[in-house]
Order: C-alpha cells, then structure tokens, then sequence
C-alpha cells in the first residue's frame, strides 16, 4: 500500500500500523505501542490526535507527524 509520511512517499505492508510504517523509516516516536502513553500521536488524513500505534494503515493514507 502506498502512503504518505510528512509529503514522503512510503509502503506499507497489509495490517501494518502507522506506529510500524513510521519506525521502519526511522521515524518512529512509539513508547508504549499499546495506545497508552500518546507519544506516538500524529494526524491522518486531517485527523488530528490519532495513535499511530492503534492505527493501522490504509492505502492513500496522508500522515503528518508535526502540527
């Protein structure tokens, strides 16, 4: 599936989650990876405050990692 991280363009895997997609590009923020802690809260599709690690991704996805 392709998406896109902060206008980057990036794959990822059937059932991978946002937290996943963003740590194989080395961009993870994940702490707890169990939707706990908020570390890993980024905007989707312009949605804001959604848990990367609780998210999984969907093809066309627009994540943006800073406000």
């Amino acid at each position: 599936m392709k998406l896109t991280v902060d206008g980057q363009a990036a794959l990822a895997q059937p059932g991978q989650t946002i937290a996943a997609v963003l740590h194989t590009m080395g961009r993870g923020r994940l702490f707890c990876g169990i939707g706990v802690c908020f570390d890993c809260v980024v905007t989707v599709n312009g949605v804001s405050d959604v848990r990367a690690c609780q998210r999984v991704a969907a093809d066309g996805d627009d994540i943006r990692t800073v406000s």
